[in-house]
């Protein structure tokens, strides 16, 4: 079967398979590594597989859906989430009557929506492969009954049939991401030695902060972490695919809560000279085994992302952010600091029960930390989760459509509001805290001296970029008037596909 997995356009700089959907203010990309699995396991099973990068290459609509259906496929698999799932089915459609595919959604927002995306995409949305849909895909391709796919939603006669539920899959038979389908070039992050790839060395979590999609809708609450030998084969394996690469990011969200799997991939990454070769970079979380510290940096780990969130306790405790503390943030980050590590740190602003007083010890701990870089985000909750439901329940939920999740120029929108602290001072507080950080002589000077080699030069330029661009934009907003972050994204950002009814066949046409 001619499979084609469409990662879709939705405007310019539309971070579709990270955490929050939406245009970065660091204005990155991300990496598709999932996506890129299930291509591996397709193309391993004999199936003609194709992948298209239209949201990080920055695609407009035509080219989207032209590129999908010059590959005349016979089975488009998209990828879809909350903002831009209007668009999503609207690209469907368009690719389904002219290539007559069956059409596959995967995602959280499928997954946590089943209901609702098939009675949306109604005569568009054939199948929903929800939470790990490797295995479904592969055996959907394979031309399995539609009953006897483990996993499928499907549509019979008209209703919804939710089949059994896989059991999670082990990680270790998983195969390494399709990376030859894309070019590492096409991801920016000024956080990221530049070009570089991401590593999921497990799936799972072993924690559930109420915010987080993936262990609540994707991968579970366990975490499953691949062998040693795999992960650091794989790294070997992307070397050899793209030897311009000059990091790779171990994107698992706790990499570290496993201590003995941390000690097995470093010790192996010494024994087989990679560290000499290229560094990484993980995530963390500051409860971390310290010990684990002296060991990572010997085996090239040079920049820990790590979940501070936020400066309080409280804070910390409200969206179950378990066994840390802010003293365990002070203590970690000292170490990591004292060791040599790059720490970027992320904060948050938004917890139920937020004020304008705790917000303010979020922004005054990212200051006191020897931390290189930060990024603060408004709490976002996403249909699926405990946080989405709760904040639903007690009408502090400002969206009540999913394009409302974005902003009109496609940044995250704030649809958290409290009594005592509204969207707008989640807003506000987020933009002083960037500001006061990164606009400190100290900082400034410290990001200076950092500077080794003409690629830390062309990172922090893209960064500082980055920063000016964000606030511009939103300077000329206010300037004229138009306080886009208070509006939803009522238009597709770059074109909107309108669809004719005196036509047959959806045209694409611009939007003024």
């Amino acid at each position: 079967m001619k499979v084609v997995i469409l990662n879709p356009s939705f405007g310019d700089n539309f971070v579709r398979v990270a955490r929050w959907a939406a245009k970065s203010r660091g204005r990155v990309q991300r990496h598709p590594e999932y996506l890129l699995t299930a291509a591996q396991i397709l193309l391993d099973a004999g199936h003609d597989t194709h992948f298209i990068e239209a949201a990080a290459r920055n695609f407009s609509a035509e080219e989207s859906v032209e590129s999908t259906v010059s590959l005349k496929p016979d089975l488009l698999v998209m990828h879809v989430t909350t903002p831009s799932i209007y668009s999503d089915i609207e690209q469907a459609k368009i690719i389904k009557t002219k290539a007559h595919c069956k059409v596959a959604f995967v995602g959280q927002h499928a997954t946590a929506e089943v209901e609702n995306t098939f009675e949306i995409g109604r005569g568009v949305v054939d199948y929903i492969l929800p939470r790990e849909y490797d295995y479904a895909l592969r055996d959907l391709a394979d031309g399995i009954a539609d009953d006897k796919n483990l996993g499928l939603c499907w549509l019979k006669d008209g209703k919804v049939v939710r089949n059994q539920p896989r059991p999670d899959i082990d990680v270790n038979e998983l195969p390494f991401p399709a990376w030859q389908l894309i070019k590492p070039e096409w991801y920016p992050d000024a956080g990221k030695k530049f070009p570089f790839l991401t590593l999921i060395t497990g799936r799972g979590c072993n924690n559930a902060c109420t915010f987080c999609r993936d262990p609540q809708l994707m991968y579970g609450y366990k975490l499953r972490s691949r062998r040693a030998d795999l992960v650091v084969a794989e790294m070997e394996h992307d070397l050899k695919l793209h030897p311009q690469i000059r990091e790779i990011m171990f994107e698992t969200d706790t990499f570290a809560a496993d201590k003995q799997h941390v000690i097995d991939v470093c010790n192996l990454i010494i024994e087989k000279g990679i560290n000499k070769r290229i560094t990484w970079s993980c995530n963390m979380r500051v409860n971390t085994d310290l010990s684990l510290l002296p060991l990572m940096r010997k085996a090239g780990c040079r920049m820990l992302m790590t979940g501070f969130e936020f400066g309080t306790d409280e804070n910390l405790r409200v969206i179950r952010k378990g066994g840390v503390s802010v003293d365990m943030a002070r203590q970690y980050s000292s170490e990591a600091h004292r060791l040599g590590f790059t720490i970027h740190g992320c904060f948050m602003i938004g917890a139920p029960g937020e004020t304008k007083e705790s917000a303010r010890k979020t922004i005054e701990l990212a200051k006191a930390m020897p931390l290189d870089t930060i990024q603060i985000t408004g709490v976002s909750s996403y249909p699926g989760t405990s946080l989405y439901k709760w904040a639903k329940e007690n009408n502090y939920l400002l969206g009540k459509d999913w394009k409302d999740w974005l902003t009109e120029c496609g940044e995250q929108r704030t649809l958290l509001s409290y009594p005592q602290f509204s969207h707008k001072d989640i807003d506000e507080h987020i933009d002083i805290g960037l500001k006061e950080f990164y606009l400190r002589p100290k900082q400034i000077w410290n990001m200076l001296i950092s500077i080794r080699s003409v690629g830390d030069l062309l990172r922090k330029v893209y960064g500082f970029g980055a920063f000016v661009h964000y606030f511009t934009q939103k300077m000329l907003r206010t300037f004229k008037g138009q306080r886009q972050e208070d509006k939803p994204a009522t238009k597709f950002l770059n074109r909107r596909i309108r669809f004719r009814p005196d036509q047959d066949v959806p045209v694409l046409t611009p939007v003024h």
